[in-house]
C-alpha cells in the first residue's frame, strides 16, 4: 500500500494543478460513516465532504442504482427524454413546492443558472440587481464569487459581475433599504455554510419573502449545502412556513455523484426558453438514478427524524463540552445535523489534531469547526467522535494552562 501512496503523491505533483490544500493522505475506500487510506488506517468521518455524502458513504441503495443504471444507459443528450431525469424533478418538486427542474453537474453552476434566471424573468424591465448577504457563499464561477459576499474568494478575479448588493445576515432593514428600481431578487442560504453556520431567523425570512412579494422581487434560496435533509426536513426553507420561487441544490442530491439542480415556480422557470440555458452533462443517467436511490433512502430510513433525534443529541453534547472548555468554545448552534463549534481562536490546529487521532472534521470561517455528519449516523458513532474532540479540547486547554 506505500507504492500506492508514494505513486499517488508523485502523480499528484506532477500533473494536478495545486490549488487544494490538501492533507497528505490517500483515501482509497469508504463505507457509511467511514473512510479507509492507503496505509489502511481507519477514520470517523463527521463532515461528509461538504455533506455531498450525505448518506455515508457508499450507501448500498446508492450503489445498487448506479449499477443498474449504468449497464443501461449512462449518457442521453439533453435533445432527447429520459425516464430518470423526470422521476428525479418529480421528487424534487413534489418534496418541495412543485417547481419545474433544470439540472446541472454542482451547487455553483445551480446558481449560476438562478442567477441568469432571475435576470431573465425581469428583462423587460431591465431589472438585474440581486441582494446577497455578508458572510455568503455560492459557488467559484465568477458570477458566484460576485454573488458571495467574502472578499477572500473574489481576490484576483477583478472586474467582477456587474449587478450584487451586499447586506448584512438577518437585518431585514438593510435589505429593505438596498432594494431600487433596479432590483429583481433577494438570494440567500437559509443556513450559511461556509460563512460559518450562521443560522436565519424566522422574523428574517418571513420577512423577505413580505420583501420580494411587495417589490415584486424572487427570492432564491440556496441549499445547496443545508438542503436534501440535513436540517431534519428535506429543505431548511420548511422550517419557515415560506417557499421560495428558485431554490438550488447539489452536494448531497446525488449521494457521492456530481449533480445539481435549480428549481422554479413555473412561470419563473417558463423563461428559460431554448437557447437561454443549458448544461451537456445536466441530468444525465447515472447521477439522476442515484438522486432517486438517495431520496428512497431518506424516506424509507427515516433519515429525516434520526437526523432531529442525533442533532439534538449531538447539541446536547457539544454544548456540554462548551460548558467544560469555555477557553476554547464560543458557542455552538445548529440545525438538525448542520452544527458549527464557533472556538476562541483559529480551529485549524484542532481540525489537524482531530485528524492525527482519525477523526474527520473541517474549520470554516477561521474559528468554526463544522460538524455535519451522515444522516443516518448512530449515537455510538457520535459518542466516539465527541470523545477524541474532547480529548482534543483538554490537551489545547492544558497546553494554555501550561504557556501561562
Amino acid at each position: 500500500m506505500k507504492d500506492i501512496t508514494r505513486e499517488t503523491f508523485e502523480l499528484f505533483t506532477r500533473y494536478v494543478v495545486p490549488n487544494y490544500n490538501r492533507n497528505p493522505i490517500v483515501m482509497t475506500k469508504g463505507k457509511g460513516v467511514h473512510l479507509w487510506d492507503s496505509e489502511g488506517r481507519k477514520y470517523l468521518d463527521l463532515f461528509s465532504g461538504w455533506a455531498v455524502s450525505g448518506l455515508g458513504h457508499c450507501h448500498p441503495r446508492v450503489v445498487k442504482a448506479l449499477k443498474k443504471q449504468a449497464r443501461t444507459l449512462q449518457h442521453v443528450p439533453n435533445v432527447y427524454y429520459s425516464l430518470p431525469q423526470g422521476r428525479l424533478a418529480q421528487l424534487i418538486s413534489e418534496k418541495s413546492f412543485g417547481g419545474q427542474c433544470f439540472f446541472c453537474n454542482s451547487g455553483a453552476e445551480a446558481n449560476e443558472a438562478a442567477i441568469k434566471l432571475a435576470r431573465l424573468y425581469h428583462s423587460s424591465q431591465d431589472r438585474y440587481k440581486i441582494i446577497t448577504m455578508h458572510n455568503s457563499f455560492h459557488g467559484r464561477t465568477i458570477a458566484t464569487i460576485t454573488a458571495t459576499a467574502q472578499p477572500k474568494y473574489q481576490k484576483g478575479f477583478a472586474p467582477l459581475l456587474e449587478g450584487f448588493t451586499y447586506v448584512p445576515f438577518n437585518d431585514l432593514d438593510a435589505a429593505r433599504q438596498a432594494v431600487d428600481k433596479e432590483t429583481c431578487a433577494i438570494m440567500i442560504e437559509p443556513i450559511q455554510g461556509e460563512g460559518g453556520i450562521n443560522i436565519v431567523t424566522r422574523e428574517y425570512l418571513q420577512g423577505l419573502r413580505r420583501l420580494c412579494d411587495e417589490r415584486k422581487l424572487l427570492l432564491i434560496l440556496d441549499e445547496v449545502q443545508c438542503g436534501m435533509g440535513r436540517t431534519g426536513k428535506y429543505f431548511a426553507y420548511q422550517h419557515y412556513d415560506i417557499s421560495p420561487d428558485i431554490m438550488t441544490l447539489a452536494k448531497s442530491l446525488g449521494g457521492g455523484t456530481a449533480i445539481g439542480a435549480m428549481v422554479a415556480r413555473p412561470e419563473v422557470a417558463k423563461c428559460l426558453v431554448p437557447g437561454t440555458h443549458a448544461s451537456t452533462f445536466g441530468g444525465n443517467p447515472l447521477a439522476c438514478a442515484a438522486s432517486i436511490a438517495v431520496f428512497e433512502t431518506i424516506d424509507k430510513e427515516g433519515l429525516l427524524e434520526n437526523a432531529v433525534r442525533m442533532g439534538n443529541y449531538s447539541l446536547e453534547r457539544l454544548r456540554s463540552l462548551q460548558e467544560r472548555f469555555p477557553q476554547q468554545i464560543k458557542e455552538v448552534r445548529g440545525v438538525g445535523l448542520m452544527i458549527g463549534i464557533e472556538l476562541q481562536k483559529e480551529g485549524s490546529q484542532l481540525v489537524r489534531m482531530c485528524l492525527d487521532r482519525r477523526l474527520i472534521l473541517n474549520c470554516t470561517h477561521e474559528k468554526v469547526i463544522r460538524f455535519m455528519p451522515p444522516l443516518g449516523v448512530s449515537q455510538s458513532h457520535l459518542d466516539k467522535g465527541i470523545a477524541i474532540l474532547e480529548e482534543v479540547l483538554g490537551e489545547l486547554d492544558g497546553g494554555a494552562t501550561l504557556r501561562k
